[in-house]
């Protein structure tokens, strides 16, 4: 059998490992939503951003909230 069952959980682990699972996820869709609304130096710098959050989903959002994040300005 290629794939084993899943031991069984209590629904602390499965609530633990959800989170796990989504936070990558929920942290991505913010770097996409945040470089989408905010005015950057250049549209360059803002599309690749962008590009970076869309086309490298969880290193791309992890490098948005390190370093894009505080280029960007809020539109006024």
């Amino acid at each position: 059998m290629i794939w084993a069952p899943l031991p069984p959980m209590s629904s602390g682990q499965l609530v633990l490992i959800s989170i796990l699972a989504f936070l990558p996820i929920v942290l991505n869709l913010w770097a996409i939503w945040h470089s989408f609304t905010r005015e950057f130096p250049t549209p360059a710098e803002k599309m690749a951003w962008f590009g970076a959050a869309v086309f490298i989903p969880v290193l791309g959002g992890l490098a948005y909230l390190l370093f894009g994040r505080k280029r960007g300005k809020k539109p006024l």
